[in-house]
């Protein structure tokens, strides 16, 4: 098995394989407690209009997304997993837009496979990855609006390469290294409203979940993720 480290929107761009798309702070942990809190379907997609466009076809849908961190305007949600953690989503179909995750999804064009990556299923990730025992694994660390490297993500690609090698990490030093450094931005009270401080520990409560989060395409060319 080839292990493929890539970053950003080029990296995104780059992937080929089985391509786990890694956004940890915070869309893929946001998908993951919706999927667990009973939505159907998840559509990520790169573009707000597009969002507000699928809602005007279909006002069922339930718009949830993000820019600079902060919720888009007319949105039913933001990208904050505390805010939807207790939420019930039974049957829901879901829009979800973001500044680095669902713009990873949409660029890798050349990706064999995509699955989303966060800590709260990794170990999930990692087991299915070892069952479907692809050529090529690449790893997408999304980083910060596709843009720019972060901690959180690099810290997951980390930790999911070390498990399929058989090595162990160091979570707790992640953890703590996060708490100064790249996850710092959630924990502060300025940033309260769209990013409260309890998404740093939602988001990094190793294996919460454990069920994988797939892309897969519909009749309409469109992506959405579902549970496998």
């Amino acid at each position: 098995m080839n292990i493929k480290r890539l970053q950003l929107n080029q990296g995104a761009e780059n992937a080929e394989g089985l391509t786990v798309i890694i956004d940890v702070f915070r869309a893929f942990t946001v998908a993951c407690y919706l999927i667990n809190n009973g939505a159907e379907r998840i559509y990520p997609v790169a573009s707000i209009d597009l969002a507000y466009r699928m809602k005007h076809e279909n006002n069922a849908l339930l718009l949830i997304g993000e820019r600079s961190e902060k919720k888009c305007e007319g949105f039913d949600y933001g990208n904050s997993p505390s805010h939807i953690e207790k939420i019930d989503f039974s049957g829901k179909h879901i829009v979800h837009t973001t500044s680095s995750g669902t713009q990873g999804i949409a660029l890798a064009k050349n990706a064999s496979e995509i699955i989303t990556g966060s800590f709260v299923n990794a170990s999930a990730i990692v087991k299915y990855i070892k069952q479907q025992q692809p050529a090529v694994v690449s790893l997408v660390s999304m980083g910060y609006e596709g843009l720019r490297p972060t901690q959180e993500d690099e810290f997951c690609a980390d930790y999911i390469e070390n498990e399929l090698n058989g090595r162990q990490s160091n979570f707790a030093a992640m953890v703590e290294t996060l708490r100064f450094g790249d996850g710092a931005r959630l924990l502060d009270p300025r940033n309260n409203e769209h990013s409260p401080a309890s998404d740093f520990d939602l988001c990094l409560q190793l294996n919460h979940f454990d069920f994988v989060l797939k892309v897969l395409t519909d009749e309409h060319g469109r992506h959405f993720i579902e549970k496998c």
